[in-house]
């Protein structure tokens, strides 16, 4: 029975959730499609694939917007849907793990708990974990010692800054530029310097696909429409563009690292001096921005393995390891 424990890590672009039972994280987009304003017709990745193509009667939306949940029924309909899934139709009671931002309001931290409760889920404990503690811990940072750990999770929406020790969040840091604005730095680019207009799933492709563009010396291929005609064209978009279009959100990241930094008790600074900062989040694959941060703090770059998945990859820690579960609380003991 105790055997039935989930981790979810909701992310405004991405929900991912780890099942105990099979020991498998399942990573789909965070999105609902609703037709006729009551009536689900996708969720997850097959609503993604119609993002930006629907007619008028099918409305698709994240129902998280940065980093807090924004459309709480939604938000209930989908987890119950994913678990649903996940459990082949048949829930049962379960222990859940939810990791929620540091630097929000309590009212948006109770949304999370509010969210597991409600959702009809039949959640026998629901515990709350901080999100940059399971990040640590999924990026195999023992995160309960007295060393100081700085933490960058470049998400979707926002970019958390936070720094660790003692199982604990000594500064932590919310800022709201992710991915989704580097994408629009990208379609604000193109427009001004080619007069075409891209979509944002075409300059998310360019984002994902620059490192390996620049490593063939190709530039990348956009199909779009002409802002002078208005008919359908193809152009090739030099990698330089794309690169100065991300700069000023890459120094953005730096200059709130640097403020963190500023702020860091002398002796954790010296434990990030040796160890450098711990990269993650689904944007922090873009290119160059690893390169940037090091050149900007004078610190090294740790970048995670797996970064989408580094924070639920910590909540199946917990959940395994009896010796992390402290770093897990119950919401009830938060102000209500």
């Amino acid at each position: 029975m105790a055997n039935n424990a989930f981790g979810i890590d909701l992310g405004t672009n991405n929900i991912k959730i780890y099942s105990r039972n099979d020991d498998s994280v399942m990573v789909e987009k965070n999105m609902i499609a609703v037709e006729n304003k009551n009536t689900i017709f996708a969720y997850g990745n097959s609503a993604f694939e119609m993002y930006e193509k629907a007619p008028v009667n099918i409305h698709i939306s994240y129902p998280l917007c940065n980093g807090v949940i924004a459309d709480i029924k939604n938000m209930e309909t989908l987890v119950r849907y994913f678990l649903s899934d996940l459990m082949k139709g048949n829930v049962r009671p379960a222990d859940y793990y939810i990791a929620v931002p540091t630097d929000v309001t309590e009212v948006e931290k109770r949304a999370f708990y509010d969210l597991i409760r409600d959702a009809n889920v039949k959640a026998r404990k629901i515990m709350v974990v901080e999100k940059a503690v399971a990040d640590g811990l999924g990026m195999d940072i023992d995160v309960k010692n007295s060393q100081g750990v700085l933490v960058v999770n470049v998400g979707y929406d926002t970019t958390e800054i936070s720094i660790l020790s003692l199982g604990g969040i000594v500064l932590s840091r919310l800022i709201k530029v992710g991915g989704l604005k580097f994408d629009e730095a990208i379609k604000n680019a193109v427009r001004r310097e080619f007069s075409l207009i891209i979509g944002g799933k075409t300059s998310e492709n360019v984002k994902i696909a620059l490192k390996s563009l620049e490593e063939e010396g190709n530039g990348a291929v956009v199909y779009g429409r002409d802002i002078v005609t208005g008919l359908p064209v193809e152009r090739e978009i030099p990698t330089s563009l794309v690169n100065e279009s991300l700069e000023e959100n890459f120094n953005t990241i730096i200059d709130n690292v640097k403020v963190i930094l500023e702020r860091t008790p002398p002796e954790l600074a010296a434990d990030i001096y040796r160890h450098g900062v711990y990269l993650t989040g689904g944007a922090s694959q873009v290119s160059h921005l690893g390169e940037q941060i090091a050149n900007g703090t004078g610190l090294k770059v740790n970048v995670s393995e797996n970064p989408l998945e580094s924070v639920v990859m910590g909540l199946s820690k917990i959940i395994k390891d009896e010796n992390y579960k402290t770093v897990a609380y119950a919401i009830e003991g938060m102000s209500k």
